[in-house]
């Protein structure tokens, strides 16, 4: 994980998760529902780690990187958006984690 975020991202370091978009800087496809739209990769040892150190069971985790690399994939990016992302983020997870 950490070779793959020092490769696309110029960031030497591991990380949690990361979202390999197939239209990167494009608009999304009209017909996405059908389409690839790209890869989440998840490091089940940094998640694992965040779990614990969150007090969250590892399943909980890994749903939350799930959606957090979903919506890197659909464009949100929590580093320039003034926490649009963050603020969906938070939304999804009460509706679909309850």
């Amino acid at each position: 994980m950490r070779r793959l975020n020092r490769d696309f991202r110029g960031i030497d370091k591991p990380t949690d998760v990361l979202s390999f978009a197939y239209h990167e800087g494009e608009e999304t496809p009209v017909n996405y529902e059908t389409q690839h739209i790209g890869d989440v990769v998840i490091s089940v040892e940094t998640a694992a780690a965040y779990a614990r150190e969150l007090g969250l069971s590892f399943d909980r985790e890994i749903e939350h990187l799930v959606i957090h690399g979903a919506l890197h994939l659909a464009g949100y990016d929590h580093e320039t958006d003034n926490g649009e992302m963050n603020k969906l983020e938070r939304k999804l997870r009460k509706e679909l984690l309850g």
